[in-house]
């Protein structure tokens, strides 16, 4: 079985997925942290491979950039491939002084201005919620591996936020009460699309800008330095609740 998107037959991939956006990055994780590693998807260079973490298979998969490119994937893994949970790993832009280069966001509540919802489902919807219960497994994961996260609500925005002629307008048009610490552009549509279909679904974030600080992270940079969250991301795969 296959889609016009991925190439994978079913089986070929994990009941739990790791989602970078980048496929560079879904390649490094799988070369650097994974066993018996195999590609299982390059179709328009999206790559997905299936390997072992600490003895569990799960896949790592990109997503590309967007709400559109990460709703056509996540969709496929969930409904044709059967996946029951994706954590979603990527970068975003920080709202909170405090936060610093390469901190780790732990999504909640996510808002968007995007229809999404409104073209995948008639739904008229523009906030949704991570899964509670994989946001409590990386918390506690986070814990015992002594990794620092911040968890809180978050904006997914359909351009990349430092491009707005006016990001203080746009915020503006954010519930009062909602309080963002953050912002990024796919984590709505994977969360719409679990929620939609039974599955679960979260959202670790590393900060590489910030309305706050001078300093964005280097391609290079966002490429190696967000090793904690992968780790985190993984390691969570692997947490035992009893």
């Amino acid at each position: 079985m296959s889609t016009p998107h991925n190439e994978a037959n079913l089986g070929d991939i994990a009941k739990t997925v790791i989602m970078p956006g980048d496929p560079l990055r879904a390649k490094y994780i799988a070369e650097n942290f994974l066993e018996d590693v195999k590609l299982v998807n390059q179709v328009r260079g999206m790559y997905a491979y299936t390997g072992k973490y600490k003895g569990k298979v799960l896949t790592v998969m990109a997503s590309g950039m967007g709400m559109p490119s990460m709703g056509i994937y996540c969709y496929e893994l969930y409904k044709i491939y059967e996946v029951e949970n994706i954590i979603r790993i990527g970068s975003c832009g920080a709202y909170k002084p405090k936060l610093k280069l390469f901190d780790i966001i732990l999504a909640d509540k996510v808002f968007s201005e995007s229809n999404y919802a409104l073209t995948l489902n008639n739904e008229d919807c523009h906030i949704v919620e991570s899964n509670s219960e994989l946001n409590s497994i990386i918390e506690k994961t986070a814990k015992e591996t002594n990794i620092n996260i911040v968890k809180g609500n978050t904006v997914c925005t359909d351009c990349f936020d430092l491009y707005m002629t006016d990001v203080n307008k746009f915020l503006e048009r954010v519930p009062s009460d909602f309080n963002p610490v953050g912002a990024e552009m796919e984590a709505f549509a994977l969360f719409y699309t679990a929620k939609m279909l039974n599955k679960k679904a979260a959202c670790l974030m590393s900060v590489v800008d910030s309305k706050y600080i001078k300093e964005v992270a280097t391609p290079e940079e966002r490429q190696t330095g967000l090793n904690n969250m992968i780790k985190l991301a993984l390691d969570s795969t692997v947490f035992k609740t009893d």
